[in-house]
């Protein structure tokens, strides 16, 4: 009588050597190259390209100096680097009849927009944590203003706002302008917040109630420990529209105020000597740095925020 283990032993044996015999199992494996990666990978390096290329050009050029410019190939690296063009930038370039580079706008952007951020972030989260959770008389018809508010041109403000700013002795200063970019942001910075705080299970709010806390603690305990992604979400989106403003900038401050990018524009479009492209290429380079920055840092908790429910109803 044969042996149990000595016959599971052969069977074993005998279903390895068919399954060799076979051949491989399993889906067939896809060829690297194929008409649907080329077509995906090609056009994500055309895009790529597309986008990389101006800066590419921006880099190089303001790494050179003005000699090698004017031999007229942009494409082509610097022979000798300089950093002459980004100090000339910084410190000595003219924006107008001053002649102190982009230095003086930095410290202004500065001061315009970390104000300008922390209160337009500070009052839209307590409106979105507000109409959330907190059902009060006329909630509606407040968040459908706003709402629309987000979506009514600057345009058509501008003037409304620079009588409003000079009858409250305003116009013309760093404080009246931070005010404008805290009331344009509060709209669509509202709508993040207000869907991001729907979607935190209600549960924590109703049991939070029952313990006794009430709005702000609830807000500062409960809400705000849970809220970093969305936080970052409204602190990329502020930076970067308020550091990249123009047209308020150039509008409602004066020429000793003004942030970096209407310097900027002074510097590109200045009419008077010799057009220098690396001084132009590297004061732009310098404008674009932070908001840059702050992508860089912050940039998986920006998806986060987004992916948390900043755009669900």
């Amino acid at each position: 009588m044969s042996n149990p283990g000595t016959l599971a032993a052969t069977v074993a044996g005998a279903t390895v050597m068919a399954d060799s015999l076979a051949g491989p199992h399993g889906p067939r494996p896809r060829s690297a190259i194929s008409p649907r990666n080329i077509v995906i990978y090609g056009t994500l390096i055309v895009v790529a390209l597309y986008y990389l290329l101006p800066l590419y050009v921006m880099i190089v050029t303001s790494l050179k100096g003005m000699p090698e410019i004017r031999l007229g190939n942009v494409f082509s690296p610097p022979m000798e680097v300089t950093f002459e063009p980004w100090v000339k930038a910084w410190a000595t370039a003219c924006t107008g009849l001053n002649c102190d580079g982009l230095s003086r706008g930095f410290w202004n952007s500065v001061r315009i927009t970390v104000p300008s951020v922390v209160l337009s972030i500070l009052i839209a989260s307590v409106n979105g944590y507000a109409l959330a959770n907190w059902r009060f008389k006329g909630a509606d018809i407040f968040f459908t203003i706003l709402i629309v508010g987000a979506f009514i041109p600057y345009q058509v403000m501008i003037y409304p706002i620079v009588i409003i700013l000079r009858e409250m002795g305003l116009y013309g200063t760093l404080t009246g302008l931070v005010i404008v970019h805290t009331i344009f942001g509060m709209p669509i910075l509202t709508l993040l917040f207000r869907n991001y705080f729907a979607s935190i299970p209600e549960e924590l709010f109703k049991a939070a109630r029952v313990d006794g806390a009430g709005f702000w603690a609830i807000y500062f305990k409960i809400m705000l420990p849970m809220s970093l992604p969305i936080f970052v979400v409204a602190i990329i989106l502020q930076i970067t529209g308020i550091w990249n403003d123009f047209l308020f900038g150039v509008i409602y401050t004066k020429p000793e105020l003004y942030p970096m990018t209407v310097q900027l524009n002074n510097i590109v479009n200045s009419t008077m000597g010799v057009k220098e492209y690396n001084v132009n290429m590297a004061a732009t380079l310098i404008t674009g740095l932070v908001p840059l920055i702050v992508y860089f840092v912050s940039g998986k908790l920006f998806v986060r925020g987004i992916a948390a429910g900043a755009v669900k109803g």
